[in-house]
């Protein structure tokens, strides 16, 4: 078990565990404290993020901000490859491409799942990361390109 599933493990029991861990992994890349995403749900392979909406991510209109969106498909894709990926490998981002479907008027939830990658095979995974409004509407979706390679032998 990885670091991250370890981590959750731990404080998954303590009151207030969630929220702390959904924190402590905002802070790998501080840049996502902005949204503050918060982890619903989190196992190899598969990850469910949610932010709430409110002033700090609105965009003119009111809604959400796009550049927010991205920020939690981001987070979710990043850190689902990081909980996912075999010890011996390793993952960068390269591309990114967005879909904004519909206004985001309310609060949100990103979805990844990857239980289709042969991991020990792979040299490049796309994070198809579906964003959904209150109501089960898709307002976003992103399909985010890493690669992968094994680390080099030390």
């Amino acid at each position: 078990m990885n670091r991250i599933l370890k981590l959750q493990e731990k404080l998954k029991g303590v009151p207030f565990g969630m929220r702390v861990f959904s924190g402590i992994l905002a802070r790998f890349a501080p840049y996502f404290t902005t949204i503050r995403p918060q982890v619903l749900e989190l196992r190899p392979n598969f990850m469910k993020t949610s932010m709430k909406k409110r002033r700090a991510v609105h965009n003119h209109l009111k809604t959400v901000h796009a550049i927010a969106m991205c920020n939690l498909c981001e987070f979710t894709g990043g850190l689902l490859m990081e909980a996912s990926i075999p010890s011996h490998r390793r993952w960068i981002p390269v591309g990114m491409t967005v879909n904004y479907v519909k206004k985001a008027k309310t609060n949100l939830t990103a979805t990844c799942d990857l239980n289709h990658i042969d991991w020990d095979n792979c040299s490049e995974v796309i994070c198809n990361v579906s964003v959904r409004d209150t109501s089960d509407i898709e307002v976003m979706n992103a399909a985010i390109t890493m690669l992968v390679s094994d680390k080099p032998k030390k």
